[in-house]
């Protein structure tokens, strides 16, 4: 049986053109389809006993280009989840709020409690991707000696890498379990799924003129994911590599993934009732059958 979860992980060198972006001559789409929703249902029960159990909590983080997939793959993957034990949020531009806190207020204030799943769809890696792409955003931050992008010192975004090490590294030293997903998109598979949203009219609203801006610095987006993810894929909180141009493929092996590595917690168990209320559990049930 493969082991999904070490096997898409990110290695320390990590080069994007060495990790493929579809593998559906491998993994049948169809048959990928089926598989998930089996999987499914055995992440559902494990949520369940999450949640009882109330000793763990997850994050998941999905980053990728734009139409990479995420937000169809969280509506996909959770569809058997109880509501109550898993929050989605998405990480857009900063508010005014949130720009008076430093960068990772707004993603710390959003984790999920013990016993929950939290997903960030678009996370506190945007603050080393999108705002690195465009350094100018930095100045919203009102970080002092920083007047001009070209006051952002030379280790400015090394100590980013280091502090997200550090944040991701405090929790899961809190026993939260913390799995990331870079949904690995080709360029022609983007191109094919932009005229999609133009052709489609369902989908006409998703369009914006900024997304053909934001695919011209295809390239620098792709150094600035290869850096981040060599930097920050440790041990305690790993990146997985997804190849997206398929989505029904890309869906499963996330599925597939989450479920390796919360099989390994063999200690979530839904609580064992108190002893005294066992001992009298005979008794409540024949006053309700009296009732």
């Amino acid at each position: 049986m493969s082991n999904y979860e070490q096997r898409f992980k990110a290695s320390k060198s990590f080069k994007q053109e060495k990790y493929p972006t579809d593998i559906s001559a491998e993994i049948n789409p169809e048959w990928a389809k089926e598989e998930l929703k089996k999987i499914r249902k055995k992440l559902a029960k494990i949520q369940d006993m999450m949640y009882a159990h109330n000793r763990y909590n997850v994050l998941i983080c999905f980053q990728g280009m734009d139409t990479a997939g995420k937000d169809s793959l969280i509506r996909e993957l959770f569809k058997e989840f109880n509501a109550r034990g898993v929050e989605v949020n998405s990480f857009k531009t900063p508010t005014s709020l949130e720009l008076q806190h430093d960068f990772l207020w707004r993603h710390y204030i959003k984790l999920p409690a013990k016993g929950k799943f939290g997903v960030f769809n678009r996370t506190h890696y945007e603050n080393v991707l999108v705002t690195r792409v465009h350094p100018e955003y930095l100045l919203h931050e009102n970080l002092p000696g920083i007047e001009e992008v070209k006051d952002i010192p030379k280790t400015f975004w090394k100590d980013r890498f280091t502090q997200i090490n550090n944040f991701e590294k405090l929790l899961t030293e809190g026993k939260m379990i913390v799995l990331k997903f870079y949904l690995h998109l080709s360029k022609e598979e983007q191109k094919t799924r932009l005229l999609r949203r133009l052709d489609k009219g369902e989908h006409n609203w998703k369009f914006s003129p900024a997304d053909l801006a934001e695919r011209k610095l295809w390239d620098r987006y792709m150094d600035c994911y290869e850096e981040a993810i060599q930097q920050t894929s440790k041990p305690h909180a790993p990146w997985h590599i997804i190849p997206a141009d398929n989505k029904d493929v890309a869906r499963y092996l996330v599925a597939k993934i989450l479920l390796e590595k919360l099989s390994k917690y063999k200690d979530i168990d839904y609580p064992e009732l108190d002893e005294s209320i066992q001992e009298q559990l005979k008794h409540y049930r024949k006053e309700l059958e009296k009732d």
